[in-house]
């Protein structure tokens, strides 16, 4: 059976609270789950001791049998010291979309050609 330490969503709309829970990965998301190891309000304050609050003991005996966490629950581990930092690498990011790359090829087009066009009656005057 893969388990997985993950986020169960509560709360009413627009109002998201989550708890942290120990699931099958064949669950879904909100479905049954084995154990509740934490719970995670995002409308807290960054700095707020009641953000995420997890029960350390029992996400270490999860790990301990191989449950993998997700990405968002390995970030909250990482930030309490139980999971070691992952480098990660988002190429994608920093590169623009296609109307971005379409309307920065244009505008050098046109430069180009304005730049040619300024060039142009110079070359002619110094031609006469």
């Amino acid at each position: 059976m893969s388990m997985k330490i993950r986020l169960a969503r509560g709360g009413s709309k627009k109002r998201p609270y989550y708890a942290i829970v120990a699931a099958d990965s064949r669950m879904p998301r909100d479905g049954r789950f084995i154990e509740k190891l934490g719970t995670y309000a995002p409308m807290l304050p960054k700095d707020s001791e009641d953000r995420v609050r997890m029960d350390m003991d029992r996400i270490q005996h999860w790990l301990g049998q191989g449950a993998q966490p997700t990405d968002r629950v390995a970030r909250m581990l990482e930030t309490a010291g139980v999971l070691p930092k992952k480098d990660r690498a988002n190429l994608k990011k920093g590169t623009p979309g296609k109307a971005a790359t379409k309307r920065a090829e244009e505008k050098a087009a046109k430069a180009a050609a304005a730049e040619e066009a300024a060039n142009a009656p110079a070359e002619e005057a110094a031609a006469e």
